[in-house]
């Protein structure tokens, strides 16, 4: 493989990779391949992580991941923090927050007693669903900020609407770091606000005032402290030229489209590559007689995420799947008795649901798949309360289940 991959090869992955009690080892293996096949810092090579929305990496840029400022600067660099202190007159706890996973230990201790989302669905979204209502039906305040009425929504004490994607102005970073602008398409509701105008006139009544008058006036804060990643990268400038790729430290910088030429540069080829030695993890759950089949879970073609937008599609579009199936092979439905379209009981260490059956040679026997859109069907009843102890993200993709024939 090494040797084939030499003239240039990049390596895409998805959230099969990540979504395991072992997501970021994956990671590391992934990135160990490409520097030993000599695939990093080449045009044409690289890691490629496909996120599962747009702007996913321009969230954590800004400020979105527990241990950044916003402009990609790292929390825990007394430079940098410094930076941020000085423009905002705070002091800044240099200890990184957590991850939404531990937030949520936190409710289970009782050390959180409110909670503010933003955009999010974690009822519907997250692992072992029963355990996650539990937990938010235990909060003092549940504040939801959301363009629809999601399932998380209607648990909460306070739901601020806010304004869709095509009625807001900003920016959107793609995974190759390639920053593009967003233009208001349409006129929102008048008493419907921009996230970034409801966290100001939040802060603003909690004692810390904010007085930003639009996005461009955030986007050229952020400029100016993190000018290393974006100073050059001006909203003039994204109308000029329609896209730049970070780190473009200057006006007359052209944006940096290959990362990490640095490791061909003859002054660091006597050095060594950064490999990270990685160890087997075993399956948290393995199938076993009374939970024969492995489950793993995902998205489907046409419904995005919780479904909270996309159920809202005319019907004329929804032309794949219109409900939650359990994917199923042939071999396995003939072992069990069960036929195309017949209601099974699916049923995990954590819970159980009812769901229709589909026959098809997309899984391999043993193997069985489900998505989460679907409320009526939350799939996340089954699944683990188990997460990768560096980044705290959920195993969506291997969890033990039994399936049987309703009577």
């Amino acid at each position: 493989m090494p040797q084939n991959a030499s003239s240039g090869s990049m390596i895409a992955y998805t959230l099969g990779i990540t979504e395991h009690h072992c997501g970021v080892n994956n990671v590391f293996d992934i990135a160990n391949l490409a520097l030993l096949t000599g695939n990093i810092g080449r045009e044409g090579t690289g890691i490629m992580p496909l996120r599962g929305q747009n702007n996913v990496q321009g969230a954590g840029d800004m400020g979105c991941l527990p241990n950044q400022l916003a402009g990609a600067m790292s929390l825990t660099n007394e430079e940098y923090r410094g930076r941020y202190e000085k423009e905002w007159n705070v002091v800044l706890n240099p200890i990184a927050g957590d991850t939404q996973t531990r937030t949520f230990d936190r409710i289970e201790t009782g050390a959180l007693k409110a909670l503010y989302v933003i955009g999010e669905n974690p009822l519907l979204a997250d692992v072992h669903m029963n355990h996650t209502k539990t937990l938010l039906e235990k909060l003092d305040l549940l504040v939801v900020q959301d363009i629809f009425l999601t399932k998380t929504a209607q648990m909460a004490d306070v739901v601020l609407p806010a304004r869709s994607w095509g009625e807001v102005d900003g920016t959107y970073t793609n995974t190759d770091r390639r920053i593009q602008r967003v233009r208001k398409a349409v006129e929102s509701h008048p008493n419907v606000k921009e996230d970034w105008e409801i966290l100001c006139e939040l802060s603003t009544i909690m004692g810390y005032t904010m007085k930003y008058n639009s996005s461009e006036e955030i986007w050229d804060e952020v400029r100016r402290l993190a000018w290393e990643m974006y100073g050059g990268i001006s909203y003039e400038r994204l109308e000029k030229e329609y896209s730049l790729h970070y780190p473009c430290p200057t006006e007359d910088h052209p944006g940096t489209f290959v990362m990490h030429e640095r490791f061909h540069q003859e002054k660091q080829l006597s050095k060594k590559a950064p490999f990270v030695p990685v160890d087997y993890t075993q399956p948290l759950e393995r199938p076993n007689e009374e939970y024969p089949f492995l489950l793993t879970t995902g998205r489907r073609y046409e419904s995005y995420n919780t479904h909270s937008q996309t159920r809202h599609y005319a019907a004329g579009v929804k032309i794949k799947q219109t409900e939650e199936t359990v994917d199923i092979h042939p071999e396995d439905a003939i072992l069990l008795g069960i036929a195309e379209g017949e209601v099974v009981q699916v049923r995990s260490r954590r819970g159980e649901l009812n769901v229709k059956a589909k026959i098809t040679v997309q899984v391999v026997p043993g193997l069985v798949f489900m998505s989460f859109h679907w409320s009526e069907t939350p799939t996340n009843i089954l699944t683990l309360n188990e997460f990768d102890p560096i980044s705290g993200t959920a195993e969506y993709k291997a969890c033990a289940v039994a399936i049987s024939k309703i009577s």
